[in-house]
């Protein structure tokens, strides 16, 4: 008899057992649920939910819930906290949907995956094309980026050392596509530009830059007429190498470039009027390097401005290709043939 009841208890235990089992297995299952799937994955709504500055995990989790982004504040805060990013949650305008489950949408709040804004600056730009840029997007002013490139930032850069003082930033916004947050200030796009060019700027370039006794100042220059002047890598070298043969030798480098830099035009043939105008950017009016940059430069540019290649010419002229000459005369019968002057 007492067998027996030991038997029924112990079957009673297995089944308790296996229930307390099932019945954890189904909670979990039904927490994994509630984080994993979205409220509606075949919704084809987003909307832009802002997590202000201060808000914790409670107050993003009413928020969401009130949107019909989520379908629990209980369940967000829980994985917020068992994930231990409760703390890590940013603020910021984000890009969310009903598509979206707990577990993703509290992984993009941690990482702080706002709305960002894709901005591309040329190759070949001047701070003026950049504002101009930046104002059409409604960052800011075209005025107030040009003021910002005026500012002294050699304390917080070193490549901007050798940059004379009464010198902008021309020349070092290094062209790119830069991701900006939804509410980015043009500071911020300024700081992320020099971080580039930072970069860009390897232990071995400078280097090369020091073995060749030249400033990153002075190659940044050469390389921002060359981007200007010439398109492809193999022009640009050849370019630069008779630049600076021409710079060695004493002889104004006489480019169109430079005179637009001053005037503002983008003339392929400019006025003897224009080359008359007194700068210091105006390569007609003065030996050596201009003033300084008169574009941003991309590494194409930078690279044939440390690696020139040499030839025997001293003159070119470019119409659609780039047309080489040795000697005054043969330059001067190749625009009579090309220009037609």
């Amino acid at each position: 008899m007492n067998l027996f009841k030991s038997k029924v208890s112990q079957k009673s235990a297995e089944k308790i057992t296996t229930l307390v089992v099932i019945a954890f297995l189904l909670f979990f299952i039904f927490i994994c649920f509630k984080i994993y799937v979205p409220v509606n994955p075949a919704s084809a709504e987003t909307v832009t939910f802002t997590v202000q500055k201060g808000w914790g995990q409670n107050e993003i989790a009413e928020n969401l819930y009130k949107m019909k982004i989520i379908s629990s504040e209980g369940f967000f805060k829980f994985y917020s906290i068992i994930s231990l990013k409760n703390f890590q949650l940013q603020a910021g305008d984000y890009s969310l949907s009903p598509r979206d489950s707990i577990y993703r949408i509290v992984n993009k709040m941690a990482n702080g995956d706002v709305i960002r804004n894709n901005v591309v600056v040329f190759e070949g730009w001047d701070v003026n094309d950049i504002g101009k840029y930046m104002e059409s997007r409604g960052i800011c002013t075209q005025k107030y980026f040009v003021a910002l490139a005026k500012k002294d930032y050699s304390l917080n850069y070193d490549f901007l050392q050798d940059k004379p003082k009464n010198v902008s930033l021309e020349g070092y916004f290094f062209p790119d596509t830069y991701e900006l947050s939804k509410k980015a200030t043009c500071e911020e796009l300024v700081n992320l530009m020099l971080t580039n060019f930072g970069k860009k700027m390897t232990p071995e370039i400078r280097g090369e830059i020091a073995k060749q006794k030249k400033t990153i100042f002075q190659v940044v220059t050469m390389a921002s007429i060359i981007e200007k002047e010439v398109r492809s890598l193999v022009d640009k070298k050849i370019v630069a190498g008779i630049l600076w043969k021409r710079i060695d030798a004493g002889m104004p480098l006489q480019l169109d470039s430079t005179v637009n830099y001053v005037t503002g035009k983008s003339d392929a043939s400019v006025t003897i009027a224009d080359t008359q105008k007194d700068s210091l950017y105006n390569t007609y009016m003065y030996k050596g390097l201009p003033k300084g940059p008169i574009s941003n430069p991309g590494m194409n540019s930078i690279t044939a401005a440390l690696h020139p290649t040499k030839t025997a010419y001293w003159y070119y002229l470019s119409d659609g290709s780039t047309i080489y000459s040795k000697t005054d005369e043969e330059h001067a019968a190749a625009r009579i043939k090309y220009l037609g002057h």
